[in-house]
Order: structure tokens, then C-alpha cells, then sequence
């Protein structure tokens, strides 16, 4: 089997990666990046990856990589994922995700040939496209009404739509995921738990005054692991049916506030303020999230495995390493520049 991973460079990707390469060891990873993306996610499995450099707002690059590679399936999780961004930057998240995503899907339609090339598409949706539900829709099933609350949010309405067209049009067999919140090391420091991670591991590192800055502590989330994500995903392209869509979400359901209650109960140093940031709130929110995810167990028999203590556990400790290395270089930038 070959498969094609877009966004490979990224949080999610590289975990997929990954997790391909240590379970299934005959199938044959790619991933499509863009020549400036940075690698250091995937430094360790570099050697036994192929990367085809393109962007997915030029479809002529998305056919060329797509006609190469050939790949039996396409997990597409290449976006531009900050919600928070995407009011500065609407145009160019709508552009990203969901130009993006019709490139993808016309170069497959173009290139398929159902006797020789006909791959399976996973396009990654997210529960954001149910925008802010009432308390009696939750949990939130796939059949609920999808009231996107942000550019983000609209954008992947967007991709999510166009693979369930593919489908219906072509035959595409498109299979889309509404994943809920995911996280892990790794994960992108704009991100809620990975940004207070990364404060709290600067506080330990005498960098910081002993401040987590936050914005809304009150949405509700239900967390699961990327690690357990990731096996989602290769579930979903291996025993789900070709135009199904898939709530995927974990069973620890907290706000923000008692997550970060979490992590601060984890850190070395005690007494961490709390202050509210009004830059960080956001123009419309979405505060209540809680996936019905039976359908998805039904097809696959999916269980989250690790416990939420461990993934915030190693988040910390990601973003702990990471300034120690920091520490580490400019202590022998600070020797080279006494010796020269």
C-alpha cells in the first residue's frame, strides 16, 4: 500500500507518519509539503519517507505530485488550522482549506482510473463546523445542524462539502472525519494546551514571571491524544465505507480552565498566576463541544487509550525539552563568542 500524507510536516501529520511506519511497516509513506516547510517534526523518520514538494493553492503542482505518487490512500490534512487567525486572515483560510481541498479532488477525479487508480481520500473535517450548539444537542451527533462560528470554521464546512460532492459526482471515495479536540507534544504553541504548556515550562525555566496568560476558561472541550487520533485515521481509511462522515473524539470532557488546573497541578513551581487576556478572546466562540461518537465505534471498535493526565504530562515536557535545548544553544553560542 502507498500512501500520501498532505500537511506531513505538521502536528498531525507527522504523528500519522509515524504511527504508519512503527505499526504497519509495508506500507510506503509520502507526503506532500511545500519547499519552505519546516522538517523538524519529521527529522527522525526522514530516511524512511518520500517527500514531494507543492502547494495546494496550485493545482498544476497537486496533479503533478498526484500523478507521480500514485497513492492507494490520500489522508489530506494540510490546512490552515488556527481559528484565531482566521478572522485576520479570512480570504486566505477559505483560499487554503478549501481551494486547497477542490485542487486535491479535481486532480483526482482527473487522474482516476477505476480499474488502475482509484485511492481513498480521507479529508479531515472538524467539529468545529457544528459552531456553538444548544445544550440539548449534546452530545453532538453527525446528523446536527452545522452553524460555523468562525472563517476557520466555514472553511472547513467548505472542505467537508466538496468531499461529500466528489462523491455524489464522481465517485470520488472520499470518507470525511469531524474530529474533535486533539492535542499532544508537538502541537502548535497557539493551540490552548500546548500555549499553556509552553508558558508554564518557561516560568520553570527562570524565563518568565510566574503568569499564565489565557483567554476564555469556560468553553467545555472533550480531549483525546493525537496518538490516539492518528490510530483513528488509519481506521477510518481501512474499514469505513467511501462517502461516510465521522465524528472522532475523545471521553474526557473538561473546561479549559480545570485543563489548565491540570497542568499547573504538574509544574514545579507553585502559585502560577492566572491572568485573563482580552486579546485572546475571541469575536464568537465556540463553548460547548461534546461528540456522540458511536458511529465511528460501531464501524471500527476505536477506543481512546491514553489517559489525559499523561498527554499533558508530555506536552510539558515537550515544551521543557525544548527550552532546555534553548538553553543549551545559547550557552555554547555564549562560549564560541569568549573564545573567539
Amino acid at each position: 500500500m502507498r500512501v500520501l500524507i498532505t500537511g506531513i510536516t505538521g502536528f498531525v501529520g507527522s504523528h500519522l507518519a509515524e504511527y504508519i511506519l512503527e505499526n504497519h511497516p509495508q506500507v510506503q509513506v509520502a507526503g506532500l509539503l511545500r519547499w519552505r516547510s519546516p522538517k523538524e517534526h519529521i527529522e527522525s523518520i526522514m530516511d524512511r519517507i518520500s517527500l514531494h514538494y507543492g502547494n495546494l493553492q496550485d493545482f498544476v503542482s497537486v496533479r503533478a505530485v498526484l500523478a507521480e505518487s500514485r497513492p492507494d490512500v490520500i489522508f489530506h490534512l494540510a490546512a490552515q488550522s488556527y481559528v484565531d487567525f482566521s478572522f485576520l486572515a479570512p480570504v486566505d483560510t477559505l483560499d487554503t482549506n478549501i481551494i486547497g481541498t477542490c485542487h486535491l479532488l479535481e486532480a483526482v477525479r482527473q487522474l482516476r482510473q477505476p480499474d488502475s487508480w482509484d485511492p481513498i481520500v480521507h479529508v479531515c473535517s472538524s467539529s468545529e463546523v457544528y459552531g456553538q450548539v444548544r445544550k440539548d444537542e449534546v452530545p453532538i451527533t453527525e446528523d446536527n445542524p452545522l452553524r460555523p462560528a468562525s472563517p476557520y470554521a466555514v472553511s472547513k464546512v467548505g472542505e467537508d462539502m466538496l468531499a461529500f460532492q466528489y462523491w455524489t459526482s464522481w465517485g470520488i471515495k472520499t470518507i470525511r472525519s469531524r474530529m474533535f479536540t486533539h492535542t499532544g507534544p508537538r502541537r502548535g504553541e497557539v493551540f490552548a494546551l500546548s500555549n499553556f504548556a509552553k508558558q508554564v515550562a518557561a516560568i520553570e525555566a527562570g524565563l518568565a514571571e510566574p503568569v499564565v496568560r489565557v483567554g476564555n476558561l469556560d468553553s467545555v472541550r472533550t480531549f483525546s491524544d493525537v496518538r490516539d487520533a492518528v490510530k483513528a485515521y488509519w481506521l477510518l481509511v481501512t474499514r469505513c465505507p467511501a462517502g461516510e462522515v465521522y465524528n472522532i473524539g475523545g471521553v474526557e470532557t473538561m473546561t479549559i480552565g480545570q485543563m489548565l488546573e491540570r497542568l499547573l497541578a504538574l509544574s514545579t513551581v507553585k502559585g502560577i498566576e492566572v491572568k485573563v487576556d482580552p486579546a485572546r478572546l475571541r469575536p464568537s466562540d465556540v463553548t460547548l463541544q461534546i461528540p456522540c461518537v458511536d458511529k465511528f465505534y460501531k464501524a471500527t471498535g476505536w477506543r481512546p487509550q491514553i489517559k489525559f493526565e499523561k498527554t499533558i504530562e508530555d506536552t510539558l515536557d515537550y515544551w521543557r525539552d525544548y527550552y532546555r535545548k534553548t538553553q543549551e544553544i545559547r550557552q555554547n553560542q555564549r562560549v564560541e563568542s569568549a573564545v573567539l
